[in-house]
């Protein structure tokens, strides 16, 4: 059965940082792009960082340079470090497995940045 787990949010202070972690079973990275989307309250959702199944990567310029997409392939598990966090990073944060135009959702993880 294929599924996307997000583990790792919480609550952090700001200019603190945070590992979010999605477990992509059944979902091989050797195929499917992968991406972390986030949608906070009131807001629509929108990507923040994405990485193909060539391991090139791409960033919303809001994130450029503070976080970072990575995989291992070994353990099937999709990586999104986050740095330097400001209030602005507070939301929902997505894990989405996508091929020929579909898009497949975990279930989110939350983070929030607050003193």
């Amino acid at each position: 059965q294929r599924q996307l787990v997000e583990s790792g949010g919480g609550s952090v202070q700001p200019g603190g940082s945070l590992t979010l972690s999605c477990v992509a079973s059944g979902y091989s990275f050797s195929t499917y792009s992968m991406a972390w989307f986030r949608q906070a309250p009131g807001q629509e959702r929108v990507r923040v960082a994405a990485t193909d199944s060539g391991d090139s990567t791409v960033y919303a310029d809001s994130v450029k340079g503070r976080f970072t997409i990575s995989k291992d392939r070994a353990k099937n598990t999709l990586y999104l470090q986050m740095n330097s966090l400001t209030p602005e990073d507070t939301a929902m944060y997505y894990c989405v497995a996508q091929l020929y135009g579909m898009s497949y959702w975990g279930q989110g993880t939350q983070v929030t940045v607050s003193s």
